[in-house]
């Protein structure tokens, strides 16, 4: 899968910003699909690795939210760590930058921060109530349907059996039944290259599939 518009449209905003103030652009650090409540990010992990090997002089991001929200933690990167590295951190939309710590922007981070923690529970909570409401009513809320199953046309979006799935599904069954290994089950269907299941959802959903993506099939669920 590729990367979502709005990091697409962050990177370019960032990216002119910096060519347009004369700056080189080191690396990108990009958590895709990830909380910004959640600080044990990939992107931000490897953000911070190389902040302590002085290989970064500036953060730039579109605005603080983009970074985290948590505002206690984002307020020990901005004021504590980042710092202590010697870096300047830029937060373009709230007119944020640590160089200039007089500005409107510097004295209304806190309270930025704050407001983006907040807005991020108010939002899961009314995700939360979404979820329960369609659950009680017999909805299926999962985006995924086991293998074996698709969506039905029904209003609750009942699962129903997908039957090419549903055939390799039975014939797992019976050879654990007959006395197969999982470990030999999965070597069986990879050795007759039948596409395992992670294989066979991107092309049922129209995606192509990697070729350097394994079509192995796994004895972990």
């Amino acid at each position: 899968m590729g990367e979502s518009l709005s990091i697409d449209n962050q990177r370019l905003i960032l990216r002119n910003y910096v060519l347009s103030h004369g700056g080189t652009i080191v690396d990108e650090y990009i958590d895709d699909g990830y909380s910004g409540t959640n600080f044990d990010r990939p992107g931000i992990k490897r953000l911070l690795e190389d902040a302590q090997m002085g290989k970064i002089e500036t953060i730039i991001v579109k605005d603080l939210s983009r970074f985290g929200r948590n505002y206690i933690q984002v307020g020990q990167y901005t004021d504590y760590i980042f710092p202590a590295y010697g870096i300047r951190f830029i937060a373009l939309n709230d007119n944020v930058d640590t160089a200039d710590t007089n500005s409107a922007g510097m004295d209304m981070m806190p309270i930025m921060n704050i407001f983006n923690e907040w807005h991020s529970a108010n939002t899961s909570k009314k995700i939360r109530a979404v979820l329960e409401a369609s659950q009680r009513s017999g909805k299926y809320t999962s985006g995924i349907y086991p293998y074996g199953y698709v969506a039905g046309t029904d209003s609750t979006r009942s699962a129903i059996i997908d039957e090419p799935a549903a055939e390799i599904v039975r014939r797992i069954f019976d050879m654990r039944i007959q006395g197969y290994s999982p470990y030999r089950i999965a070597r069986t269907l990879s050795d007759e290259g039948i596409t395992n299941p992670t294989n066979y959802r991107t092309k049922k959903d129209g995606g192509k599939i990697d070729k350097e993506v394994s079509n192995w099939w796994s004895i972990r669920p």
